[in-house]
């Protein structure tokens, strides 16, 4: 009887902390693509767009862990299916439930170092713009005025995306290690 109650406490928690993860990582994946959308457009449409000297790589490698955090995203959602399946007849097996969590862990890593590496990328092309403005402020400067390139708020918000997708992985790494030990747990 102890190792039924055990499948039904271990499919609540993986059915609840599958939901918390997929919850969280789903909002903070809308933010990221709101962003990404709004800076590809913003930057698009804003005068002096080639004056954003290394934002590109970091976008892009923003976008790539934004891609795995949509696989992280399914993974979530078959943690939870997995959850589900503990508490029937045909529960899976502790060696496929371990390996769809590990699939899921390893996604998030990956996309967790490609988001670090996105994000020294875009604080050193900040940090680049920044040490070459003009200190002061210049009002009326005619063409001395274009020596000084401000950060703009666009330029902000390719950060603020790149930080998100950088938290969403950290969440699904949190809850997949968490996972895999309740998984492992000995009585």
């Amino acid at each position: 009887m102890a190792d039924k109650l055990d499948f039904q406490l271990l499919s609540l928690g993986m059915r609840r902390i599958g939901w918390i993860r997929f919850w969280i990582q789903t909002v903070l994946g809308v933010v990221v693509v709101g962003v990404l959308l709004f800076n590809n457009v913003g930057s698009s449409l804003a005068r002096n767009s080639e004056r954003a000297l290394g934002l590109g790589p970091g976008l892009s490698l923003t976008t790539l862990a934004f891609f795995f955090l949509l696989y992280g995203l399914w993974q979530g959602w078959l943690i939870v299916r997995t959850g589900r399946a503990l508490d029937s007849a045909a529960r899976p097996s502790r060696g496929e439930t371990s390996r769809l969590l590990k699939r899921g862990l390893i996604a998030d890593l990956l996309g967790l170092i490609f988001a670090s590496v996105g994000y020294q990328t875009l604080a050193g092309a900040l940090f680049v713009q920044a040490s070459m403005q003009a200190p002061g402020i210049s009002i009326g400067a005619g063409m001395r005025a274009m020596e000084n390139y401000p950060i703009t708020s666009l330029e902000m918000l390719s950060v603020l995306s790149n930080t998100q997708v950088l938290f969403a992985h950290v969440i699904g790494v949190l809850f997949s290690l968490w996972l895999l030990q309740r998984i492992y747990r000995t009585n």
